[in-house]
């Protein structure tokens, strides 16, 4: 005999007892940790008060192998250009793929070998995080690999400029003794770097800029680039900061826009060397008045990576 049980919690050792063992209050029979030597016939037997019954069952104690382990040709990738091969290092033939702790199969990007053993994922995206394979030696019984965890860099996408300024006709407006706030903000990984261009000269090399027009010089086109190294790819946005324009004065001047779309190149290229020519200042403020004095405090969205918005701090 293993034990006794009385319910609700009498419990009588036997001479085949050991503390590896216990009875649940449902009358359960339970191990703790198994072990091939527990494998053989168990008999349950139950007094019912009108009698005596009793069950006999077998119980197979199996014993897995070694868990698979996975590798990867690399950990470290770029976005819609690079792709993974990882592969499941196990004798058995019954192997299951998991991204992102999901089950995964075969699609249009993720090829799986006819063996099972090797996985390839085309052009990673953003969304492969991580790795991992398992086998199913016996049903319902899985044994899962260590994971194997992607980095993918990306961006820089949705490129936004803030500004504390108003706009009027497309163009940013601040007059001398302004106070100007300048803010460039992208989704990239690893973290972009920025740099700030004042009609084409290199003014900052940090995201946010805050300073005070004391100059006519100020005005004119800045222009910030989002840079991400790794993947090598940067974007940048334009805006154009003027004096305010009278209202029913003739407008001469002709205005840029506050709102370019965002321009691309190799983030290894020189971005001084692809800038556009700068239009020219304005001489004067009469020269920059115009009759439409109307504040706009939002730009209409400059394609899909982003828009640049005029709002207070």
């Amino acid at each position: 005999m293993i034990i006794s049980y009385r319910p609700p919690d009498s419990q009588l050792p036997g001479p085949l007892y050991s503390d590896l063992v216990t009875v649940t209050s449902r009358g359960y029979l339970a191990f703790r940790r198994c072990s091939l030597n527990d494998t053989g016939n168990y008999t349950v037997r139950v007094d019912t008060g009108n009698g005596t019954q009793r069950a006999t069952g077998w119980l197979q104690i199996l014993e897995l192998g070694d868990p698979p382990s996975l590798s990867a040709n690399t950990s470290s990738l770029v976005e819609n250009l690079d792709s993974v091969a990882a592969e499941c290092h196990t004798n058995a033939s019954n192997i299951k793929w998991y991204r992102n702790t999901i089950p995964t199969s075969s699609s249009n990007r993720i090829r799986i070998s006819p063996d099972g053993r090797t996985l390839v994922i085309l052009r990673v995206s953003r969304h492969d995080r991580t790795l991992q394979c398992a086998i199913e030696s016996f049903p319902e019984i899985l044994q899962k690999s260590d994971t194997v965890s992607l980095t993918v860099a990306y961006g820089p996408d949705y490129v936004q400029l803030h500004t504390n300024l108003n706009v009027q006709d497309g163009a940013l407006t601040a007059g001398i003794g302004s106070q100007v706030e300048l803010e460039c903000s992208c989704y990239s990984n690893p973290d972009a770097k920025y740099h700030w261009l004042h009609n084409g000269s290199l003014l900052s090399s940090e995201a946010k800029m805050s300073f005070s027009i004391v100059a006519w010089e100020q005005m004119g086109n800045y222009r910030c680039i989002a840079e991400n190294p790794v993947a090598q790819l940067a974007l940048y946005r334009d805006a154009r900061i003027r004096p305010p324009r009278e209202c029913g004065s003739p407008s001469q001047a002709r205005p840029l826009p506050v709102f370019s779309p965002p321009r691309l190149f190799p983030g290894n290229a020189t971005p001084r060397s692809r800038l556009p020519a700068e239009s020219s200042l304005p001489q004067s403020r009469s020269e920059a008045a115009s009759s439409d004095c109307s504040r706009l405090l939002t730009s209409e969205p400059g394609g899909p990576w982003g828009t640049m918005v005029a709002d207070s701090y």
